[in-house]
């Protein structure tokens, strides 16, 4: 029962954060949708059952510095920002 409420979870979230706001034309434009989504759901999107944390953290140190960079999915739909090291 527990995997079922992740995955209801994901459907709901892929629902109100990407499907209902873009739109799609034809099967190869929906893939692409998805794809994109997925990469952004599992290493660029903060999660509250995980305590706010990404559930596939990039290799930064604590303590990096440098310059602030924005990686835009669909559009500029989903966005992510990281430290890029110097």
């Amino acid at each position: 029962m527990t995997c079922n409420a992740y995955a209801e979870r994901f459907v709901r979230s892929i629902k109100n954060e990407c499907l209902e706001r873009t739109i799609r034309l034809g099967e190869r434009s929906l893939r692409r949708t998805l794809r994109e989504y997925s990469m952004h759901y599992l290493s660029e999107r903060n999660h509250q059952g995980a305590d706010n944390q990404l559930l596939e953290p990039p290799n930064v140190g604590a303590h990096s510095t440098g310059r602030i960079q924005r990686r835009e999915r669909l559009g500029r739909m989903l966005n992510f920002y990281h430290l890029k090291g110097t």
